[in-house]
Order: structure tokens, then C-alpha cells, then sequence
């Protein structure tokens, strides 16, 4: 947990602001500790005015993270040492407000979830830009037409409206997994020291409401010490974040090569957006080659993205608790949890940098096209044919003769036309010159593409005002709690 917000990668690996380091941990290890003081003066269990007292003391730097972390060793958690340092802090009448009833697991799981609730707002907000973005790249290149390609070949035409659609709908299903295990899966823990709450007696349960209350969160069905698939689940969407804007980054950087070049990222600056006091260089230069303009936020992207799977293994293999309390499995989630929120806030953000600033080649594109000499049609042509000359000896027909036109550099059509083998099937098949031209036209090929985009719109449409429902939904209950 020694992430910093600021250092030699920052930049580059935290591009999100996500805050996990160990001041952040300390905060909210501290606003779990006051906020059980303040349920437990509602509960009666506590003096009036201790949950203030708590509350007014717990404050992160009042603390000092080095010692408490030299201290930590002793008990193999920060949390006995905290909660001397703040007992210390609190008058003498406050001071049984600390802690009661709770274990350390309580207070690092519970500050675990209040950490990745803030890191994945933050998440959600980078992914909604990016979603945006790509909806505007969908409907401003619905006719757009590119090659598509399968093993890094020229296959069929596409649209780049139909890519950017792909990118769309992949980006709305991550925001909502990741929405979905943030309202339902991020609950409170408090369970005590083997999940009964023995010391409150037969007011337990209301503790634990009064807590999440507290906190803003929801009241799990039981303390899960032991059963991790909530920080199983929560990693599964983080990773599913970081496949989705990986995906997109490598389509960038692969359309982005030289010989290829339909697509750049923006010029952008080698800034962070809330460092005035960093460089102003312009993005994707190089150390060695002055020409270069590397896509340095897809590659970023991809640099975090690949450390996810790596991550979410651990979290994987640490979920494996004994009964009711883990010896060392809990204690392995920590760091790899922090990295996974950091990480996955920062592919976030630069997928949102990325999208934001991409420029199309829309030339660039036709003409790589144009430069397969039809080959991508070839598929169209045989369904021409198909009816006349059965679907297998139509796909043989075109098959041999997209080997001449490889061979010989020339179109497609071209050599069908010229063979008198060739032609003479066209004929059988009553495919003439007019035929055969809208045949080998790329934008006759596109087939369901652009309803597919469409589609996408609309879900996506559909999916910001559900969204913006929930909003307002949550404004009003926040209110209404204020009011109360």
C-alpha cells in the first residue's frame, strides 16, 4: 500500500487519480473507526458526543503513516496501532467509542469497499466520456468504409462507424458490470472477532445498520470474513474494464503502424491535466527518433491492462479463507487490490484521452482498400454467382481467380473479365459489366452494418438516461436523508 499519487510513474500508471496509497487507506481506515462511534452513541451503546469527538480526531494527518506502519508488524495489521494513536487523540469519555465490537478485518475490509467506491466513480465517469466519444465516432463514420480484417488480413469492407460501434456497446456492458457490483457487492463489514457481534448482545444487527448508514452502504445478509466473492467479483469488473479499453487501444495502435496509418491519437501534451508545473511537450515523441509520433495513450492503456489478469489471479487465489478468519490470504489482498483500482482508474482515463482525440483517416482508409484490388469483394462476387453455379464451385471459381489477381497485381474484376474461363461463368450466371462493378463496390457489401450501429446508439442512448434516472434517484435520497 505504498502507491503514491505523485512519482516517476505517476503519470503514466495513475492517470486516474485514483489516491489508493497509504495516506488514502489511512483515511478511510479512519472514517470507518468514527463512523462506528457515531452508530454506536445512536445506539445508545456510547456516551453523547463521543461519536463527534471520534469523528474530529480521525484525520489523516494527524497521523503518522511511518510509524504506524513500523508498529503494524507486531500485530500483522495497521489497525491495533491506529486504534491506540486515536484512542489517544479523543477525550477520556470517547475513548470507549473506539472499536467497540469490532476486529481489525472489520475495519480494513470495510475501508477496502469505501476506497473502491470513490476509485470506481471516478471509473465510471472516465467510461461514460469514452462511451461518448465513441458514439460520436460511430455516427459521424457510419459510412466511413474501411477494410475489415481477420488475422491481420484484409477480409470484407466494414464501416468505421461499425468499429467504433464495437468499441461503444463493449464500453457500456464494462460500465454496467462495474455499476452493478458497485451498488449491489460493496457492503459494509462488521462482524466482530469470529462474525457473531457477541459483545453487542442482542443489538448487533443495529449496529450494523446504523454503520452502513453511516458509511452509505449496504448491510450485507452476514459478515463475509471468510466468503470473498465480493472482492472477487469487484476484480472480475475491474479486469473486464481493462479488457475493454485494452481491445480498444490495440485496434488503435494497429491502425495506427505506418504502412497502415487510418487512425492517430491527437496531439495532446505530455502534461497531466492537474500538473501546471509539467512539461508541455507535445505527446508520442521519441528519445532517439524526431519523426516519431507514438500513440502513447493506447500504449499506456495496454501497459496497465496487461497487469490486470495478473492481479485479479491473486485476489483469485487469495479468496481461499479457513473458517472464520484467513491466515494470510486476507493479508495477500491489500497491495494487489490497491494496484487493480489504480491500474484500472488509469486505463480508464487514458481510454477517455484516447477517444477524445482520435483522428480518422478517412483517404487513408480507401485507399488501403483500393490497394487489395477488390480481394475484399470476393465473397460478394460468389454469392452472385452461387445461384447459377452452386455456393462450393462458385467459392472455387472465385478463389482461383483471386489468386491470379494477387499474382498479377491487377483488380479482381479485371481478370474476370479477361479470362475466358472466367467470363464465360459470368455469362452462365446473366452477370454482366453493370453486374459485376456493383458486385466488387465495397459500400454494396456492408450488409447489417449499419443497423448495427444504429443499435448501438441506441442502447447506448437508452443507457445514459437509465443512468441519469439513478442520478437523480440518488440526489433526492441524499436529500431527503439531509432533511431527516
Amino acid at each position: 500500500m505504498t502507491t503514491a499519487s505523485s512519482g516517476l510513474f505517476s503519470t503514466l500508471f495513475d492517470h486516474g487519480d485514483a489516491g489508493v496509497g497509504d495516506q488514502a487507506w489511512l483515511q478511510a481506515m479512519l472514517d470507518v473507526e468514527a463512523g462506528l462511534a457515531r452508530a454506536l452513541e445512536r445506539a445508545g451503546l456510547a456516551p453523547p458526543g463521543a461519536g463527534a469527538a471520534v469523528t474530529e480526531a480521525a484525520r489523516a494527518e494527524l497521523f503518522d503513516v511511518a510509524l504506524l506502519g513500523s508498529r503494524a508488524a507486531a500485530a500483522g495489521n495497521p489497525v491495533p496501532a491506529l486504534v491506540k494513536e486515536l484512542t489517544g487523540r479523543v477525550p477520556e469519555f470517547a475513548a470507549s467509542a473506539i472499536h467497540r465490537g469490532a476486529t481489525s478485518q472489520d475495519i480494513m475490509d470495510s475501508a477496502a469497499v469505501l476506497i473502491a467506491r470513490r476509485v470506481l466513480n471516478k471509473v465510471r465517469t472516465h467510461m461514460t466520456a469514452s462511451a461518448d466519444a465513441a458514439a460520436a465516432l460511430a455516427a459521424s463514420h457510419r459510412d466511413t468504409i474501411m477494410a475489415g480484417r481477420t488475422l491481420l488480413q484484409q477480409a470484407v469492407p466494414v464501416t468505421f462507424g461499425l468499429i467504433a460501434a464495437g468499441w461503444l456497446t463493449a464500453l457500456d456492458d464494462a460500465s454496467t458490470e462495474l455499476e452493478r457490483v458497485c451498488s449491489q457487492r460493496l457492503a459494509v463489514q462488521l462482524g466482530g472477532a469470529a462474525g457473531t457481534l457477541s459483545v453487542f448482545g442482542q443489538s448487533g444487527l443495529e449496529v450494523v445498520a446504523l454503520l452502513a448508514d453511516e458509511l452509505s452502504l449496504p448491510v450485507p445478509v452476514l459478515p463475509w470474513h471468510t466468503d470473498r466473492l465480493r472482492i472477487v467479483q469487484l476484480a472480475a469488473a475491474m479486469a473486464g474494464v481493462c479488457a475493454v479499453t485494452g481491445k480498444i487501444a490495440r485496434d488503435v495502435t494497429l491502425l495506427g503502424q505506418t504502412e497502415v496509418a487510418e487512425v492517430s491519437e491527437g496531439p495532446g501534451t505530455g502534461r497531466r491535466r492537474d500538473d501546471s508545473d509539467a512539461c508541455h511537450t507535445a505527446r508520442g515523441g521519441s528519445s532517439a527518433m524526431p519523426h516519431k509520433r507514438n500513440p502513447v495513450a493506447a500504449v499506456l492503456v495496454l501497459g496497465c491492462a496487461r497487469r490486470a489478469p495478473m492481479l485479479v489471479a491473486t485476489l483469485t487465489a487469495a479468496a481461499e479463507h479457513e473458517l472464520q478468519r484467513a491466515a494470510g490470504s486476507w493479508h495477500a489482498e491489500w497491495e494487489p487490490f490497491a494496484d487493480l483500482l489504480r491500474i484500472t482508474s488509469s486505463a480508464a482515463a487514458w481510454t477517455a484521452d484516447l477517444l477524445a482525440g482520435l483522428e480518422v483517416n478517412a483517404s487513408r482508409m480507401q485507399a488501403n482498400l483500393a490497394a487489395a484490388h477488390e480481394l475484399p469483394m470476393a465473397e460478394q462476387v460468389a454469392a452472385v454467382l452461387t445461384p447459377t453455379l452452386g455456393r462450393l464451385p462458385a467459392l472455387d471459381l472465385i478463389a482461383r481467380a483471386s489468386r491470379e489477381a494477387a499474382a498479377s497485381g491487377q483488380d479482381l474484376s479485371a481478370i474476370l473479365i479477361s479470362s475466358p474461363d472466367f467470363a464465360a461463368a459470368l455469362a452462365a450466371a446473366g452477370i454482366g459489366a453493370a453486374e459485376l462493378t456493383a458486385a466488387v463496390d465495397p459500400a454494396r457489401s456492408l450488409g447489417a452494418a449499419d443497423a448495427f450501429i444504429s443499435a448501438a446508439l441506441r442502447a447506448h442512448r437508452s443507457s445514459c438516461e437509465s443512468h441519469r434516472t439513478e442520478e437523480d434517484h440518488d440526489r433526492k435520497s441524499e436529500r431527503r436523508k439531509e432533511d431527516a
